[in-house]
C-alpha cells in the first residue's frame, strides 16, 4: 500500500501517523515545504520518500509531486493530512489520482455550517434556528425571523474565527461595518450555555465506530476569543447515553468511513444541540489527551485500519484527562516545578503550542489524568491561577 501524508513534519505530534502506517510494512511518501533536513530523525526513518515542494498551498505544484510519486512507486493508495487547513486539497488530490476517501463533493456536508444543520436535522438531533446571510437586506430578514441575540459565523469557517455575537442593534451594525461583503455567513439563535461537549472518535474502513469518546471544555471557543482565558478541557469518563444516541445518529447521516471525527454540541439542561461536525480529530494535543485518559494509542489503531486489521481496544478503566494550558505572558502562583511535585505521574506530558495558535490556546499546554472529576476543576484553578 502507498500512502501519501500531506505536511508530515507539521503538526509535529502528528508525525506519529506517519511513524505507525510505517511500522505497519505501509509504503509512506510524505509531501511538505520544510527541508528535509529539518525533519525528525523518526519521521526520517518511516518516510520511504519525502518530495519537497515550496509552497504546499500551490495545488498544481503538489499535483506534480504526487504525479512524481505515482510513477515512481506506482497507484496511491490513501492522501491524508488530518488537518483542517489541508482537507479541502486532499480531496481534491484525490480525485485527481482516483484514491479512496472523500472527494470535494462529499466536504460540502462538513465544510458548510448551513449544510451540517441539515444533516443534524435529519439525525434527529436538536438544533438552533439558522439562516444564510449573502446580503445586507439578508442580515435584516435574519434579525426580524430568528430575532436578537444571535451568532454570526463564516458558513464555511473553522472554530471561533470571524464570529460575532450580535446582541444590540449597534452590534448588528457593527458587524454590517465590518464584513467583507463577499464572506457567506450563518446567522443562528444564540444559545445561553456555557457548557460545550463532544463526541470524537474513529471510523474504520465500513464506516462503523471503533472507538469514541467525549470531552467538556471550561471555555467556550468564543469566550477563548473574546476574554483570552487559558484553554482546557477535559475527557468525561462515562458518556451520558443521549449524547452518545446523538453523535451515533449523527455519524450514521454523515456517512464517513476511514477517518477521525469531532462533533459539538451545547449542553442544554439534560438536552444537547449539535453545533457542528469536524471531519478530522480535534486540533492541537487532543489525539494525546485521548491517549493518556482512556490507555490507548490512536496513532497505532489508525494504522490498524487503515491495514485492514482490528482496531486495537483498551483493557484498561477510563480516566478524566485533562488539558490546561498557561501563557508565557503571565504570572502565576504555583510554579510548574511545584505542580510537578503536586501532580506526580498524574501529570503525563508538557507540550508546547506552535506559535500560529498560541494567542488564541496558549503557550504550554499540560496534559493530566485522574480517577476523580473533581481533582480535574483542582488542576485547572491550580494551573490557572494568576
Amino acid at each position: 500500500m502507498n500512502y501519501i501524508v500531506i505536511s508530515p513534519y507539521y503538526p509535529q505530534n502528528f508525525q506519529q501517523f506517519t511513524v505507525e502506517l510505517a511500522n505497519k510494512g505501509i509504503t509512506v511518501l510524505g509531501i511538505g515545504q520544510e527541508p528535509y533536513d529539518q525533519l525528525d530523525q523518526p519521521l526520517k526513518n518511516a518516510l520511504t520518500e519525502y518530495f519537497r515542494v515550496e509552497n504546499l498551498e500551490n495545488l498544481d505544484e503538489v499535483k506534480r509531486a504526487v504525479a512524481f510519486l505515482f510513477y515512481k512507486h506506482g497507484p496511491i493508495d490513501r492522501i491524508e493530512s488530518h488537518n483542517e487547513y489541508w482537507l479541502n486539497q486532499d480531496a481534491q488530490l484525490r480525485e485527481q489520482f482516483n484514491v479512496t476517501g472523500p472527494k470535494p463533493k462529499d466536504l460540502k456536508k462538513t465544510k458548510f455550517k448551513s449544510e451540517m444543520k441539515k444533516l443534524f436535522k435529519r439525525a434527529g438531533v436538536p438544533v438552533v434556528p439558522g439562516q444564510i446571510v449573502k446580503t445586507l437586506q439578508a442580515v435584516d430578514m435574519a434579525i426580524s425571523k430568528i430575532g436578537l441575540p444571535m451568532i454570526a459565523k463564516p458558513d464555511n469557517g473553522v472554530g471561533a474565527a470571524g464570529t460575532y455575537k450580535l446582541e444590540t442593534t449597534e452590534d448588528v451594525e457593527q458587524f454590517k461595518q465590518e464584513w467583507d461583503k463577499q464572506t457567506v455567513y450563518f446567522f443562528e439563535k444564540f444559545v445561553d450555555s456555557g457548557q460545550i461537549c463532544t463526541f470524537d472518535g474513529l471510523l474504520d474502513s465500513k464506516g462503523n465506530i471503533v472507538f469514541s469518546t467525549t470531552f467538556d471544555y471550561a471555555y467556550t471557543p468564543l469566550d477563548l476569543v473574546l476574554n483570552h482565558y487559558e484553554n482546557s478541557y477535559y475527557i468525561i469518563k462515562d458518556m451520558e447515553p443521549k449524547l452518545r444516541q446523538y453523535g451515533e445518529a449523527i455519524v450514521k447521516v454523515f456517512g464517513m468511513k476511514e477517518r477521525f471525527f469531532h462533533i459539538e454540541f451545547f449542553r442544554n439542561g439534560n438536552d444537547y444541540i449539535a453545533i457542528e461536525y469536524n471531519n478530522r480529530p480535534a486540533g492541537a494535543f487532543t489525539i494525546d489527551l485521548y491517549n493518556f485518559a482512556h490507555s490507548i494509542d490512536l496513532y497505532r489503531g489508525y494504522a490498524a485500519i487503515v491495514n485492514g486489521e482490528p482496531f486495537p481496544q483498551s483493557q484498561v478503566e477510563t480516566q478524566y484527562g485533562l488539558v490546561t494550558a498557561r501563557r508565557s505572558t503571565s504570572n502565576y502562583v504555583y510554579s510548574e516545578e511545584e505542580l510537578r511535585e503536586k501532580y506526580g505521574d498524574k501529570l503525563k506530558a508538557v507540550k508546547i503550542m506552535p506559535q500560529a495558535f498560541a494567542d488564541l490556546q496558549g503557550d504550554i499546554h499540560y496534559i493530566l489524568t485522574t480517577p476523580n472529576r473533581s481533582e480535574v476543576d483542582q488542576m485547572i484553578e491550580d494551573f490557572g491561577k494568576k
